[in-house]
């Protein structure tokens, strides 16, 4: 048996049917019911670090240490990592900051040994790393809403990539659709 090299890098995002991708709190969580919740306990166990970007570190760490479950409790207790050139002392349990190249410092925690890396969302910071080729599965939940403003999936500005489905379905909950891909690498 080959023992795996290095971890993978999962992004999880939750997109409108018009693919916005940002405020998803002010939009997707009518949508969201039990076996949701369950479906990202079950993906967020299968990681061993959870990285962000400066702003959903300050979405999280305001909304997580307060609150109590099994999925918040995981969340609070594992390792995180913010990718900021501003944020010095965060607050939240168990965070470090890295101020350096994005590319870089990720790909020196891809190359670790242990389980999986896990981003939610997709805003600046989840475009770098899809742009600069890190991201090994992205799992898109796509949301029956139309949302009127906000930052897209796919920018202009981002690099032409190829991906693989690998599996989609629906949720129990209300007309949730779950998409996960792969790099195509031919």
């Amino acid at each position: 048996m080959t023992e795996q090299i290095g971890r993978k890098l999962r992004q999880s995002v939750l997109v409108s049917m018009n693919g916005v991708t940002s405020r998803p709190l002010q939009w997707a969580g009518p949508y969201f019911g039990a076996r949701s919740v369950e479906r990202s306990l079950d993906a967020l166990k299968q990681a061993g670090a959870l990285l962000m970007g400066r702003v959903t570190y300050e979405i999280f760490s305001k909304q997580w240490p307060a609150a109590s479950g099994e999925y918040a409790d995981y969340l609070n207790e594992m390792p995180k990592y913010v990718f900021s050139s501003t944020l010095e002392h965060p607050e939240w349990s168990n965070t470090s900051v890295i101020s350096g190249d994005v590319a870089d410092a990720v790909s020196a925690l891809k190359a670790e040994q242990g389980a999986d890396l896990m981003v939610y969302g997709h805003g600046r910071f989840g475009q770098t790393i899809c742009d600069a080729g890190l991201v090994d599965e992205l799992t898109l939940t796509v949301v029956p809403v139309f949302v009127a403003e906000g930052t897209t999936l796919y920018r202009p500005d981002g690099d032409q990539q190829a991906w693989q489905l690998v599996s989609m379905g629906e949720t129990t909950d209300p007309g949730l659709a779950v998409l996960k891909y792969r790099r195509r690498t031919d």
